[in-house]
């Protein structure tokens, strides 16, 4: 009788160590994954890869809520085994988002750049077809308005080059390409302009 109450207790005391082991919430795992978001963040990966970046906030949720829902249980029936694996997942789905939103605010940048040359290229063309346009009465009118535009194109590819000089890509990148579009509107305009009075 002693001898199985001894068993019993072994084996009562091997189960809570088991279980113990199994319940202790994955805090080392936690703080790592929100390290891991927030050195993501610091990159701009929310702005660059905002699908990717909110497949990790998803996953991260689900986590948080896979823990709670352990904490809500009995002591001995708590397992943060998955949550403790998910979030591992978590941690290398973080730095892998951080490592392609370098990447892909390098490629931004890059095509900003590209961008910011060809619409410069594309105001001085614009302007000498300006010389080249018609000066009639309607057309004095339609050259103002097109100067007027030119200039506002201008201001916007100074404020694209200090998007740039400060870092802000993403709104650099839809500054300059609205810039572009304008200057390409602006050119075909004079010069169908220019091709009605040569015909």
């Amino acid at each position: 009788m002693k001898k199985s109450f001894l068993t019993l207790l072994v084996v009562v005391g091997a189960v809570m160590m088991l279980t113990t082991s199994c319940a202790k919430l994955p805090q080392e795992e936690l703080d790592a994954a929100n390290a891991s978001i927030e050195a993501a963040k610091a990159v701009e990966a929310q702005r660059y890869l905002p699908a990717d970046f909110n497949a990790l906030q998803d996953s991260m949720n689900k986590a948080t809520t896979m823990i709670e829902a352990q904490k809500s249980k009995f002591s001995l029936m708590r397992s943060y085994k998955d949550a403790k694996a998910l979030l591992v997942t978590v941690s290398t789905m973080a730095v892998t988002l951080k490592d392609d939103a370098i990447v892909k605010k390098e490629e931004v940048k890059n095509e900003v750049q590209t961008a910011l040359t060809e619409t410069t290229a594309l105001v001085a063309e614009v302007k000498t077809l300006i010389s080249k346009a018609p000066r009639g009465k309607e057309g004095k009118a339609a050259l103002e308005a097109i100067q007027t535009d030119l200039a506002g194109v201008e201001v916007a590819l100074t404020e694209v080059a200090t998007l740039v000089d400060n870092g802000d890509y993403m709104t650099a990148q839809e500054k300059v390409n609205a810039a572009k579009e304008k200057t390409n509107s602006l050119k075909a305009e004079l010069e169908e302009a220019i091709a009605k009075t040569k015909k």
